[in-house]
C-alpha cells in the first residue's frame, strides 16, 4: 500500500529533522519555529511547506487541525515531529532554572498531539530530559501520559548518532510513537552501517583550504572565524587530534593551569575519528574541539554543517554566528533519515 507521509515539524530550527525525513521519502508539509533566521533557512530549503514563524504558545490550533484534515482527505499519513529547545534539559547547562518557560514547550506540543492525533510521532532531545522533574510533573511525563490516554504505541531510548553514519560523538533521546501498531527504534546497523564509524575526513576532507577569517569564493558558507595572533600561535603548536596539553606553559590561560578538565577546549579534530559533539558555538576555536585537523583555523560553517550531515547544497540564512547556532542545534539529518526509513519500513511491513 502506497501512502504518502506528511511531516509537521514543530520547533523545526533550520530543518535538520525535515531534511533527513525528506531524504527518507517523506513530504514536508509544515514547519514552526520562533527563531527568524532558522525560519528563513527552513523556508529556503522547503519552500512548499506551510510555515509559522512564532512561539508555539501563540499559534491557533485550528490552523494545524485544518491542515491535518485537508491532508487526510487523500488518505495521507500524518507524522508530527518535535525537538523542543534542549537547553533547559542539557547537562551542559550549568544555570538550569526550574522556572525556565522553555520547559513547558513540550507540553504545548503534547496538547497539539492530543487535539490532532497524528498517525506517528517522532521526538528528539538531549539525554536526561526524561529524568527532569518540575514540581513532580516533568514535560516528558506529560507527553507520555498524553500518548497513553490516546492509545499510542511508543518506545524511547538514548541513541548514539554514530550508529547512523553521523561522524560525531552525539547522543540523543529518541521517541517514536504509532497510533496503529507496535513500533520499535532502529538498530545499530541502519542502512548496513558498521564500525569503524564515519569520520571527519570522510565528510570534510575534500574541501579546499582556507585561512582563519577567509571565505571561499565558490563554496557557500565555507568561511571560518577570525583568530587572534595568540590563538593562531596556539593552534599552530597543536597536533592533529590534540589540544592545549601540547602547549608551552606560557600559552596556557590562567584558568587552565593545573586544570585537566574541559580538555576539548582549544582542541583540533582528528581526521580519522568522529568529531566531538557540535554545539551552537561549533565554529569557535576556544569553545570546544572545533579546530580543523591540520589547517590553523576553526572549522568553517560549511564544515560544521557537513559534520552534522547536512547536504552540501543545503542553504543557510543569517550571520556566521546565527548559522553556527542553527547547525549546532539541529538534529543530524542522517540520523533523522535512518529513523524515518525505519518508520517507513514499519508501515510497509504492517500494511503489506
Amino acid at each position: 500500500m502506497h501512502r504518502s507521509i506528511k511531516v509537521f515539524d514543530f520547533f523545526s530550527g533550520c530543518g535538520g529533522t525535515s531534511c533527513g525525513l525528506s531524504q527518507a521519502g517523506f513530504d514536508i508539509a509544515f514547519g514552526l519555529d520562533i527563531d527568524k533566521d532558522a525560519a528563513s533557512t527552513f523556508k529556503l530549503n522547503f519552500p512548499d511547506a506551510y510555515y509559522i514563524n512564532d512561539d508555539i504558545k501563540n499559534i491557533d490550533q485550528k490552523i494545524i487541525s485544518s491542515l491535518v484534515d485537508d491532508l487526510r482527505v487523500d488518505n495521507n499519513l500524518i507524522l508530527f515531529c518535535g525537538c523542543a529547545p534542549c537547553q533547559p534539559f542539557s547537562k551542559q547547562n550549568m544555570k538550569k532554572n526550574e522556572s525556565d518557560p522553555r520547559k513547558e514547550l513540550l507540553n504545548y506540543f503534547a496538547n497539539i498531539v492530543n487535539a490532532n492525533k497524528p498517525d506517528f510521532i517522532l521526538i528528539e532531545n538531549v539525554p536526561g530530559m526524561q529524568k527532569l522533574s518540575t514540581n513532580n510533573n516533568s514535560p516528558f511525563s506529560y507527553l507520555l501520559d498524553t500518548l497513553k490516554n490516546n492509545k499510542y504505541h511508543y518506545t524511547y531510548d538514548v541513541l548514539p548518532a554514530l550508529w547512523f553514519g553521523v561522524p560525531q560523538k552525539r547522543e540523543r533521546l529518541v521517541l517514536v510513537a504509532s497510533k496503529h501498531f507496535e513500533i520499535d527504534l532502529p538498530s545499530k546497523l541502519c542502512d548496513g552501517i558498521k564500525t569503524p564509524y564515519s569520520t571527519v575526513r570522510e565528510w570534510i576532507g575534500s574541501l579546499p583550504s582556507i585561512s582563519a577569517g577567509e571565505k571561499h569564493p565558490e563554496i557557500p558558507d565555507h568561511i571560518s572565524a577570525k583568530l587572534s595572533e595568540l590563538n593562531k600561535l596556539r593552534i599552530s603548536l597543536t597536533p592533529e587530534g590534540k589540544g592545549r596539553e601540547t602547549w608551552p606553559e606560557h600559552l596556557l590561560l590562567d584558568c587552565h593551569k593545573g586544570h585537566i578538565g574541559h580538555s576539548d577546549v582549544y582542541g583540533r579534530l582528528h581526521w580519522d575519528k568522529p568529531a566531538s559533539g557540535l554545539t551552537t558555538r561549533c565554529i569557535s576555536y576556544s569553545n570546544g574541539r572545533f579546530g580543523h585537523p591540520e589547517q590553523n583555523r576553526a572549522i568553517s560553517v560549511r564544515e560544521a554543517a557537513l559534520l552534522q550531515t547536512f547536504p552540501m547544497e543545503y542553504k543557510f540564512h543569517g550571520s556566521m554566528l546565527s548559522k553556527a547556532k542553527q547547525i549546532g542545534n539541529a538534529v543530524p539529518p542522517k540520523m533523522a533519515e535512518c529513523i524515518g526509513t525505519h518508520i517507513k519500513n514499519s508501515i510497509f511491513n504492517h500494511y503489506r
